[in-house]
């Protein structure tokens, strides 16, 4: 479905660009901005990506995270102002889109294998003999 491109170009002004690209499966630690009465401080939450959803500027990320005995969701807008830092610790190697299985899950039944990426350079001038 083809969106208006009235709405895509007001919208690209809102989007952030410096998110890194993670996917379902991975863990990662979103930095958000509270703000309470005069203060603002930074609170960081670390969990598995459940699921991903939307796109655009209503895109949304869902994290999982089981910690000292109780588990629980959390859905952050990418976009969202309040959102100060995006950073993925690690890669994880899931076959589903969406990982609601894992809920309620706790230590080894809640892993997920982690996948090992290649190096980014060209592998046949790392094979190659020197010259």
């Amino acid at each position: 479905m083809s969106r208006l491109p009235v709405l895509e170009e007001l919208e690209a002004q809102y989007m952030k660009k410096e998110i890194p690209p993670f996917h379902v499966g991975d863990t990662v630690r979103v930095v958000t901005r509270i703000k309470e009465g005069e203060k603002d401080r930074q609170q960081a939450f670390t969990g598995t990506v459940v699921a991903k959803r939307g796109a655009g500027l209503s895109e949304t990320v869902t994290l999982y995270r089981n910690a000292y005995g109780s588990s629980m969701d959390r859905v952050f807008l990418i976009h969202s102002p309040r959102i100060s830092e995006i950073e993925v610790l690690r890669s994880g190697k899931v076959r589903r889109a969406k990982l609601t299985y894992l809920r309620g899950k706790a230590g080894k039944q809640a892993k997920i294998q982690e996948q090992y990426n290649a190096p980014t350079g060209d592998v046949a001038q790392e094979n190659a003999a020197p010259a």
